[in-house]
């Protein structure tokens, strides 16, 4: 007997564990999303994204640091951020690394780290999507092991002058503004670097084959010249960059469970349709087991995803709890986006359907805000006592 199909969701009542207001928010950015950006992310993903007219977009609904008080910001609980988070990764990473580099770390190292001059000047701006800004750690021989950078500030009477290399930031060839982090003889600091300072460029990285659909840069500091208040005056040591890292990692708990629920959606719906052998595809026990297995690994990192949010909006969240949810759920997500492509079969590889896209997309996601090796050295050591890192 044939029955009516359910969500995957629906399997555990996820929705039963939300609020009204969540909801809504939820909502608000999934409709957002059908309309303005479904339709155009293939192109995207082709030919580029334009990167500041989806800024003003997003910060038009307020998702732009909306998990940040003040200063424009709307200041929604981490769990509604992390639902927004879902259903912009829903339709692509791009689009969500967007807003984690604008709202988790650029606008997050101002909000937290910065002085009064530097919240009322970028802050506003940037919530609105007027102002975009970038994170400047990773360097090119420096990624897992940000402690080895080599980008210097030095004094030089009472300026600050920056010389170094980053690379691999998102939003960085179109930032108004730079979050840079430096060796300096008082260890690592913090600097807010306008990207209009003689000496700063920020080269775009072309020829990628995943996240496509987001700007990707080098940034270049040649003596970089900045007043002595352009030092973000409550970061000190890699503390800081590190707290803006755990911030973004808790976006990517939920948002890749998005990429992983619309391969899914896209999955399901495609067996149902597809005749094979003339039955549905959907009618085949293997492929009911591949779908069931794909069910169960969303559903248990929603409920993952959901406690560390309630945990984050206590308070409560430790850095080793965010690696679980961004381990666990970045890894289900990828072999979920690698099985789906399987019941599409040749059809899977093509920009008609996401999920190869979301599967490339998945590879970058897989390894920024820390690699899966990583994330396990975290959690080996909270359950033994014992650093591996080195």
């Amino acid at each position: 007997m044939n029955t009516s199909p359910v969500h995957p969701f629906d399997l555990v009542a996820v929705d039963g564990l939300l609020s009204d207001e969540e909801r809504e928010i939820q909502r608000t950015v999934r409709a957002l999303g059908e309309r303005e950006l479904r339709p155009h992310i293939a192109q995207w993903f082709q030919e580029g994204i334009p990167a500041r007219e989806l800024a003003r977009l997003l910060g038009g609904i307020g998702v732009l640091g909306m998990h940040l008080d003040g200063y424009g910001c709307a200041g929604t609980n981490a769990v509604s951020y992390g639902l927004a988070c879902l259903e912009l990764e829903a339709v692509d990473s791009g689009l969500r690394s967007l807003v984690s580099v604008q709202g988790s770390l650029a606008m997050y190292a101002i909000r937290q780290y910065g002085s009064e001059e530097h919240k009322q000047e970028w802050l506003p701006g940037m919530a609105a999507g007027e102002k975009i800004g970038c994170f400047g750690l990773t360097e090119p021989d420096a990624g897992s092991d940000p402690g080895a950078m080599r980008t210097r500030a030095k004094r030089d009477g009472s300026d600050w002058v920056l010389s170094g290399t980053k690379m691999w930031i998102t939003n960085g060839s179109v930032a108004d503004v730079a979050v840079v982090w430096a060796r300096t003889d008082d260890g690592v600091r913090g600097f807010v670097v306008p990207t209009d300072t003689p000496g700063f460029s920020a080269p775009e990285i072309k020829q990628k084959l995943s996240l496509c659909a987001s700007v990707t840069s080098e940034l270049v500091l040649e003596d970089v010249r900045l007043p002595a208040d352009a030092m973000l005056p409550k970061a000190r040591g890699l503390s800081g960059p590190l707290g803006c890292l755990n911030e973004a990692r808790f976006g990517i708990v939920f948002g890749a469970l998005g990429a992983a629920r619309d391969c899914l959606e896209t999955a399901l719906s495609y067996v149902a349709d597809r005749t094979v052998f003339g039955r549905s595809l959907a009618s085949y026990q293997l492929t009911q087991q591949k779908l069931t297995d794909m069910a169960l690994e969303l559903d248990k990192g929603m409920l993952l995803a959901l406690r560390l949010g309630r945990l984050k909006d206590e308070g409560r969240i430790t850095p080793e709890q965010v690696s679980v949810g961004k381990l666990n759920n970045v890894r289900e997500a990828i072999e979920i986006a690698r099985q789906c492509r399987t019941l599409l079969g040749a059809n899977g590889i093509t920009l008609e359907y996401p999920v190869l896209r979301h599967a490339n997309n998945l590879e970058s996601v897989l390894t920024y805000e820390g690699t899966s090796e990583v994330h396990s050295l975290v959690i080996g050591k909270a359950l033994t006592g014992e650093a591996a890192f080195r």
